[in-house]
C-alpha cells in the first residue's frame, strides 16, 4: 500500500504561481511512478505530469510550457510547480502513484492504483 498526502493548494490570480507537493509513504519511493491529474467541476480527471524511470517527464499540451513536475527521493515527495495559471486551471489536484516502468507511463486513471484526497487550485480571472 502507498498512502499519499498533497498539499499547496489556494487561491491565486491569474499569471500566479502555486507550488503543489505529494508525500509519499508505505513503499519504496524511487519505485514508483509519480503522477499529477486533476478534476475540475463537471469534468473529466485529466492527466498533468507525470516523472518516473530516471526522472523523466511528461505533460499535457495545456501545460506543457508552465507547469514543472519534481521529484526528492529524500523526502518522498513530488511536486508540481506552476507557473502563469489560468482560471482554466482551476480544479482539484490530485497525486497518484504505480509501480514505475520504463515506458511513459500512461494517462488513463485506471491504472493507477494509488491516489491522494487531492488539494483545490483555483485561479481567479
Amino acid at each position: 500500500q502507498v498512502q499519499l498526502v498533497e498539499s499547496g493548494g489556494g487561491l491565486v490570480q491569474t499569471g500566479g504561481s502555486l507550488r503543489l507537493s505529494c508525500v509519499a509513504s508505505g513503499r519504496t519511493f524511487s519505485s514508483l511512478t509519480m503522477t499529477w491529474f486533476r478534476q475540475a467541476p463537471g469534468k473529466e480527471r485529466e492527466f498533468v505530469a507525470a516523472i518516473w524511470f530516471r526522472d523523466m517527464t511528461y505533460y499535457a499540451d495545456s501545460v506543457k510550457g508552465r507547469f514543472t513536475i519534481s521529484r526528492d527521493n529524500a523526502k518522498n515527495t513530488v511536486y508540481l510547480q506552476m507557473n502563469s495559471l489560468k482560471p482554466e486551471d482551476t480544479a482539484v489536484y490530485l497525486c497518484a502513484a504505480r509501480a514505475s516502468t520504463i515506458a511513459r507511463p500512461t494517462v488513463r486513471t485506471g491504472d493507477y492504483n494509488f491516489w491522494g484526497q487531492g488539494t483545490q487550485v483555483t485561479v481567479s480571472s
